[in-house]
Parts: structure tokens; sequence; C-alpha cells
């Protein structure tokens, strides 16, 4: 049977006029720039881990061991506990600042959230930079987590309700573009700052996640609300007019979307435990995909190649420099893939860039461990890697970034942002977050253990869950292009599986609902 909702041909529901304004581009590409600051510090942490005088500082057990022991196992060089704590302590505190971020986006508004996120993250780049042991680095680390997770929670939620229903596919996807970018510019500070003389280059690293995130404040703080905002908080006039302004519309041409934000609003406020509703058999399909598909995105094992990126080509055989310069090319791969996403997600739809995404994601991890299985063995032990085994491992891993860039990179954070209704949308954008920070900080704490046990067959490991993921896409997401956000229920409705937990007429949300 078939897996997507195939309705009417543009999409389903009701449609809005509305232009692609200057002023609503101009917002939801600067509110998207958010991503900078989780992007910078995923790029910047595996990198830092890899420079010798960082290792000696604050991992001298990893240092020594990789200084005296130039045979060493390959796939267990990096194995350290605290090592593995440095990138993964921030991921943590992601997830738990997310869910009070829930309660402060939607009593106070996307931008405050926006703001909060880049304030924090600042003051974590300062104390990493400055730190002198190991407890201070992680501290700062752990504030880096509470800036990602606000601005995490509230980036899509901006972006998906600022932006007309036919872009908001494009318009989201600049939040994963930007994440991108942040990795690249880290990756590229990284290949310079290891050439500094005085091995201090790592705090220039670390303390260069500050700009990114006095950029998002600033941003944040010039930023209109949205109108949904607006509303919540009993502004009417006010997200009348900033719904005419964006949409680039007459007043009554905006009166069909105005009124039904209001209707979203009263029954929104009608909840008044938005995360015990969640529960309620009519919103399993949104409970589902919000914790699916942030989870799913975290086990196709991006971020164990983005963040570990350098430590890992390291591992395989490349030098210092090499490895550093190995991750630039992923890093540059990554954001020029990613285009593909903004372009193309609401031409093609979110369900054909998931599925070939992760066709070719899966082909290329598989080709990835057989490179690695074929040099290294089990043993993990080789005594030359030729330069054009090196490029043809690099270019299968870019190949694979590449597929996860137009896919399950972008379309992991758009398609749980535009799929909740009003009534339960911070909340469940909360799940979202801490599902994606649980796997990532699961996922980080536990790779380099991983590799060292499973060797090879870590990239088997998976790609397994990339097949289980792809199966998954086919047959049980919608597709949600050209859909409104506020009509998004006519997707559920028409789902050969979803549509059993959909009431057949829209009922008032009851928070003693069974």
């Amino acid at each position: 049977m078939g897996g997507g909702f195939m309705g009417p041909k543009g999409g389903g529901g009701v449609g809005y006029p509305g232009k692609l304004t200057r002023s609503v581009l101009v917002s939801c590409v600067l509110g998207a720039m958010g991503g900078l600051i989780f992007g910078y510090d995923i790029g910047i942490s595996g990198g830092v881990t890899s420079m010798p005088t960082f290792l000696e500082k604050f991992f001298p057990s990893v240092y020594r061991k990789e200084e005296s022991d130039k045979s060493t196992n390959q796939y267990c060089k990096f194995n350290s506990q605290i090592l593995t704590l440095f990138t993964s302590s921030l991921y943590l505190a992601a997830l738990a600042s997310s869910l009070v971020a829930s309660y402060a986006t939607r009593r106070f508004g996307r931008r405050i959230s926006m703001l909060v996120g880049g304030l924090v993250f600042m003051v974590g780049a300062i104390l990493n930079a400055s730190a002198f042991n190991i407890f201070m680095l992680i501290f700062g680390r752990i504030l880096l987590g509470f800036g990602v997770g606000f601005s995490s929670q509230s980036v899509p939620i901006y972006v998906s309700e600022m932006a007309p229903y036919k872009h908001r596919g494009a318009l989201n996807n600049v939040f994963q573009l930007s994440i991108t970018i942040g990795i690249l510019i880290a990756n590229i500070v990284n290949y310079f700052t290891a050439k500094i003389e005085g091995g201090w280059g790592w705090r220039v690293s670390l303390g260069g996640a500050a700009v990114p995130a006095i950029f998002i404040s600033i941003v944040a703080w010039i930023l209109p609300n949205t109108p949904n905002s607006m509303i919540e908080k009993g502004e009417l006039q006010q997200a009348r007019d900033m719904l005419r302004r964006i949409r680039g519309v007459s007043d009554g041409e905006i009166e069909a979307e105005y009124n039904d934000l209001v209707a979203a609003s009263e029954a929104s406020k009608q909840v008044q435990h938005p995360w015990k509703n969640l529960r309620l058999r009519e919103y399993r399909p949104q409970l589902v995909m919000s914790v699916l598909i942030p989870a799913l995105q975290q086990l196709t094992g991006i971020n164990v190649v983005m963040f570990y990126a350098p430590v890992l080509f390291q591992s395989l055989g490349f030098g210092n420099n090499a490895s550093l310069f190995s991750a630039v090319i992923t890093g540059l791969i990554n954001v020029i893939a990613t285009f593909v996403a903004v372009f193309g997600t609401d031409k093609w739809g979110r369900r054909k860039l998931f599925i070939e995404g992760g066709i070719q994601m899966f082909i290329f991890q598989v080709a990835v461990a057989i490179l690695i299985a074929l040099k290294f063995g089990t043993s993990g032990k080789v005594t030359e890697l030729p330069e054009w085994y090196s490029i043809l491992v690099v270019m299968c891993i870019c190949i694979y970034v590449s597929a996860f860039a137009w896919s399950w990179g972008p379309l992991g954070w758009l398609v749980p942002s535009e799929i909740f209704p009003l009534e339960i949308r911070s909340a469940a954008q909360s799940i979202t977050v801490s599902v994606n920070m649980f796997f990532t900080f699961g996922v980080a704490e536990v790779f380099l253990s991983m590799l060292c046990g499973l060797k090879y067959g870590l990239f088997i490991f998976f790609s397994a869950f990339v097949a289980i993921m792809t199966v998954f896409i086919y047959f049980f997401l919608p597709e949600t292009k050209g859909i409104p956000i506020e009509e998004m229920r006519v997707v559920w409705k028409s789902h050969w599986y979803w549509k059993r937990f959909i009431p057949n007429h829209d009922q008032q949300v009851n928070a003693n609902s069974v």
C-alpha cells in the first residue's frame, strides 16, 4: 500500500494568498541564522580535540597514548570517556534547556527564546576560550548547550509561522543551511588556528563561537514577532498589521488566514496542559513524528562524521593538517548540497528527498565500511595508507554527507516544525529538540568506544538504521508540501494509516479527552 498522502495538485486544504515579500524573506533568513551557533559548535569541537596542545592540556592520557605509541590500534587511539564527555555534555544541556524553552517560547514569544539562546551561548564561548581546567571547559560546554537548546526550539517555529506556506520549506531549510555554514566556518577556523605557534590556537577556535552568538542576539533583538505570537499575547491589531505586511496583500485578502490564526489561538488558550494533551489520540501522528524523525536523524551517524571528522580522518591515517583539511572539504560539500534542499523541498516535496537521500546514504556508508575493512581489518593497524585510497574514502564520505545535507539534515527540522497545531506547537517542538539532543548526546558519548569495539562494523550499524528509517518514511510520512501550517490536519486525515487517529470533524481540544 502506498505510504504518502497524495492530495490534489499543489497540496490540499485551504490556500491563503501571499507573496514572498522582502520583509518576510529578511525576517526568515535572519531568524534561521540561529543555526550558526549549533553548526559552529559541531564543527569546532572535533577540530580542537585533534589538536595536540589541546589534548595535552585537558586530556593528557589521550595525548600520551597518541604520542608514545604510534602503532596503536587506529580504531581505539582516541577512546576516552572524558574526551567524549567534553563533546557530548553540550547536548545533554541542550536537552534540558529545550524543555524550559517551551514555556518561554509560548509565554514570551519566539524572539525572546532566540535572544536568550544567543546570550547564554556567548557566555559559554567566553568560558571555553579562557578555560584553564577540565571543569571550566565542560561548564562552558553546558552553557553552550543551553544556548543551542533555546535556539533550536524557537527558530524553526519562528520561520514556519512567518513564511508563506508555498515557501515554508525553502525558508525553513535556511536553518539547516546556517548549521552547515557554521560547521564549514568552524572547520576553516580550526585549520588555520592549528598552525598558530605557541599552541594556543584552540582558544581562538573555542572563543570564536562568541561571534555567531553576538550576531544571533542582535538579530533576535531587532526581528519582529510572528503574528501567531502576537495573537497569543492579545496584540490582535498588531498581529493583523504584521500579517498584512509579511504577506504583501490587502487587509481583505488576509482575512481568512487571520481568522484561522485567531481561532487556533483561542483553541490553544483552552489547553492548560499542552504536555498532557500531546498524549491525546488525535495527536498521535504528530507525537510519533516528533520522536522518531529527530531520533532517526541522529542514527544516520551524521554527527559522528561532522563533529568527529578530524579525529575520524586522523584515525584513518591522515596527518593532523590533512585531517583538518579533509574536514573542511566535507563541510564545504555539506553547505553546497544543502542548497538542493533549499530550492527543491517546495518543488519536489519532502518525501522524495527523504527517500532518495536515505538510499544514497545507505549505499555510501556501506562503501565506507568496506573500504575501511579492506585496509584496517579488525586489528586497526596499517603501515601505509596510499593517497588514492585516502581520497576514495573522503569521496565516499562526501557523497554520504551530501545526501544527508539535502534530505534528513534540513527535513529533520522542517517537517516536525510544520506539522503541529498551535495549541501543542511549543511543547511538541521541545520534544523534537529534546529527542534530537538526547540521541546526539548518546551517539557522541559512545562513538569512540563503539569505533574501538565494532571497528568498521560501526558504519554497518548506522547504515542499518538508514535502511529502517527510509522504509519508515515511505510508508508512514505523508507529504506536507503546499499545505498551510494551520491546515495540516488534512494530510493526516487522508493518510492510509494515520486517518484512524484523526476525528471525522475538527473538535475543540479538550484536555480531559481520552
